[in-house]
């Protein structure tokens, strides 16, 4: 078989690996595929891709190749450094339908896509092939698809937003934002509110949206979480609601955003950001401690600090994880008199952290 053919004018090529230059096969559907999640492959030489249908999403692309040759392990993805553990290449003007490469970028009718690759340094690649190969040993040949059109909602300004936002009416904001990647933007213009409560209420109302745009763009939501924690490192463009709004969005996408958790960890060796990285740890916690539990030997040190407040959200954090291990630290804590405020569903509780504790060891 030809390895390309000419229709018309029209160069027309079977999709090859950028790094060994064999043909691929087509990307498959994992199994445990959820929403938002891009269809992948393996080449014989180890390369792996994943397929952006749109090519517009490449940001999202490198994350899904990345992830899957990680053998979907988000701490060794987020450790690695392009072009010392990995090289990257992409395949434009490919089509899904065809499996094949479009020189034009159109074809039938259709816009082609792009295959992001990645191929990782053999001493990752020792480590994780197998795996990888085993679930794409168990996938199904992915169908492409349209995305599910829903009903447009009412257009929101960024004043509607906002009273939304005051209102707690987090609902009519979610909706909004699947068809208007704006909501995004007036959400995060609330992060900088000196208000306490609708910084609360924005941080949440924006995970809530970027939970159904992930499902749509991951790659948009990954860059918002990338420049929130850029602005941390930038006291002049740090919103007062960073730490809220990254805790927010990882607690609501874990199975989209859980590997950022781990780029909180940093921040608890910063006296000034402990408190506020300790309390968006707590908030993952909540929903997806799996992320976190195999780190809670870290946070020991936090029940010996000198700040009654790192020392209230360490004793949430734990009993949110359910770390026994912590019992008598968190014991000690069940006459500290100092007060810390928990946001939950739309309200903010002041509670001595006495009561955090309390509560925490009700929940060993």
């Amino acid at each position: 078989m030809l390895d390309q053919k000419f229709f018309g004018r029209e160069p027309i090529q079977r999709a090859k690996c950028p790094f060994c230059g064999l043909p691929v096969e087509k990307p498959k559907e994992l199994a445990t595929r959820k929403p938002g999640e891009m269809p992948v492959g393996m080449c014989s030489c180890g390369a792996v891709y994943a397929c952006d249908e749109t090519g517009h999403n490449l940001g999202a692309a490198l994350i899904e190749a990345l992830l899957f040759s990680c053998d979907m392990d988000w701490d060794l993805a987020w450790g690695l450094v392009a072009d010392e553990d990995y090289k990257q290449e992409i395949v434009e003007n490919y089509d899904l339908t065809s499996h094949l490469v479009i020189a034009s970028g159109t074809y039938e009718g259709r816009k082609t896509g792009a295959l992001y690759f990645i191929r990782l340094h053999q001493e990752v690649q020792e480590v994780t092939a197998q795996g990888a190969r085993n679930r794409l040993d168990s996938a199904a040949p992915e169908n492409p698809k349209t995305w599910i059109k829903h009903s447009s909602a009412k257009r929101m300004s960024k004043k509607e937003v906002e009273t939304k936002v005051k209102e707690y009416q987090i609902d009519p904001i979610r909706d909004a934002a699947r068809d208007d990647k704006k909501v995004i933007r007036y959400l995060q213009r609330l992060l900088y509110s000196g208000d306490n409560l609708l910084r609360h209420r924005a941080a949440e109302a924006l995970g809530s949206a970027c939970a159904v745009v992930g499902d749509r763009d991951p790659g948009i939501v990954s860059k918002l979480l990338q420049g929130l924690f850029y602005s941390l490192t930038d006291t002049a463009a740090f919103p007062l609601g960073a730490f809220e709004a990254i805790g927010e969005i990882i607690a609501q996408r874990p199975d989209l955003y859980g590997g950022y958790t781990s780029q909180l960890y940093q921040f608890t060796g910063d006296v000034n950001r402990r408190v506020d990285a300790l309390k968006a740890l707590g908030r993952i916690s909540i929903t997806q401690g799996a992320f976190i539990r195999k780190h809670t030997l870290y946070f020991f040190a936090f029940f010996e600090d000198p700040d009654p407040l790192v020392r209230g959200y360490t004793a949430w954090l734990m009993g949110n994880l359910g770390a026994n291990e912590a019992g008598k630290d968190i014991e000690k804590l069940l006459d500290e008199p100092h007060e810390l405020e928990i946001y939950e569903t739309g309200n903010i509780r002041i509670m001595p952290v006495s009561e955090i504790a309390k509560e925490a060891l009700n929940k060993l």
